[in-house]
């Protein structure tokens, strides 16, 4: 075993993937990227094929068309609104803007809060969810947290393990940030897969909370991640800190073309996605779990699930990587074990192909020449040493 193939710290490197398998990128099956499995809108298509000569001028700084289609969905003013080239730009462009001197997170949690928030020179504290609380941290922990820090990213649902904190909650977050002077970064770049009448968000109630800051994906529901496109909303004031650090034409003109079309998108397609995220995510715990995994029960389009051992994440992402299927190791998410892993939920075709691999590779202890027992100690310790050297944080 030569180590987890996450090199980038993140999900969807089919060109690693390549280089360490064979075969060539484009022909992975790749549950290691939450992408919806319809790919995106046919409007979406039709508008970047008629807008391609757009390439030859510079698109809209302004973000103008996009951002007032946003404003209408959402019930925001347009200077509530802040386009980015990606959530990534958004969540850099808050914290270029604010500056937090210490910045808070909740683990497991997504890698990028922790690593931005070291790059822009902030001091990282966190606090750690609990199994028993399906990998979320309960409250008053972060309560706690939010005391000690100057701004707070909160993942909702939370990737990897898809669970929503309940809006009662949010809320009660919220008033703390008021009370602390803390900046509430509330990640909510999976909350569309989730469907309407069961989102916990504060959207609608936004401008009750100075202190709140909603961040929002494109790329993920849409199916645009080579674009790049995502969107915050918050009060104008800090909405104008950050369109004053963001580098001028940073959201390119397909990108905004392909958002304009995503809003303009037919209403089926949000029920069409899902509705089958919803049905193929209930049949794959139903079938993980029958396979002697462990799985936490969350909404988002992807599942966490602890492999039965002796196997681990790296020896199972191993031998699936040898069949052409790639997973997402989450063995080097703080608070979490050796034997985690994450599946994108896709197509009916593409899931049965992964049950069928997994169950093949869990049946063999021996399959493909991979120790379960043994697999990759050593990356798991230089995982954990590299979060807290670089990317890590302060327990609280």
């Amino acid at each position: 075993m030569t180590g987890y193939i996450e090199v980038f710290g993140h999900g969807g490197d089919v060109e690693t993937a390549a280089s360490r398998f064979g075969g060539r990128a484009a022909d992975f099956l790749d549950f290691s990227a939450n992408i919806n499995p319809l790919g995106p809108p046919k409007e979406v298509l039709e508008a970047l094929q008629q807008g391609l000569h757009s390439v030859l001028r510079y698109p809209d700084p302004g973000h103008r068309g996009f951002k007032a289609l946003l404003s209408e969905r959402l019930g925001v003013t347009q200077e509530q609104i802040s386009v980015g080239n990606g959530a990534a730009e958004s969540m850099a462009l808050i914290l270029l803007a604010l500056a937090p001197r210490k910045v808070g997170t909740v683990e497991p949690g997504f890698s990028e809060y922790r690593a931005l928030a070291r790059q822009f020179g902030a001091e990282v504290l966190h606090t750690e969810g609990l199994e028993e609380l399906n990998w979320q941290a309960a409250p008053e922990r972060i309560e706690q947290l939010m005391e000690k820090v100057d701004l707070l990213f909160l993942g909702q649902p939370n990737n990897p393990n898809g669970v929503q904190y309940p809006v009662e909650v949010l809320h009660r977050l919220a008033r703390k940030a008021e009370e602390t002077d803390t900046v509430l970064v509330i990640d909510e770049a999976f909350i569309d897969f989730i469907s309407p009448s069961l989102r916990q968000t504060l959207a609608p109630d936004l401008n009750k909370y100075s202190h709140v800051i909603i961040i929002r994906s494109m790329t993920k529901f849409y199916a645009i991640p080579g674009l790049r496109l995502g969107y915050a909303i918050g009060s104008a004031r800090y909405i104008q800190a950050m369109t004053e650090k963001q580098v001028t034409w940073s959201v390119n003109g397909l990108a905004l073309i392909a958002g304009e079309a995503c809003l303009r998108s037919r209403e089926h397609f949000e029920q069409d996605t899902i509705s089958q995220i919803t049905h193929e995510r209930t049949r794959l715990i139903q079938a993980l779990e029958s396979c002697g995994c462990s799985v936490t029960p969350g909404e988002a389009n992807f599942i966490l699930a602890r492999v039965p051992e002796p196997w681990t994440a790296a020896s199972v992402q191993e031998a699936l990587g040898r069949r052409g299927i790639l997973i997402r190791s989450c063995a080097m998410y703080p608070g979490l074990e050796a034997g985690h892993v994450r599946f994108a939920v896709k197509g009916a075709e593409a899931n049965d192909r992964l049950l069928d691999g997994l169950r093949s590779v869990l049946e063999r202890s021996g399959d493909l020449d991979v120790n379960p027992a043994s697999a990759d100690q050593g990356s798991q310790q230089d995982h954990t040493q590299h979060f807290e050297k670089t990317k890590g944080g302060k327990r609280l």
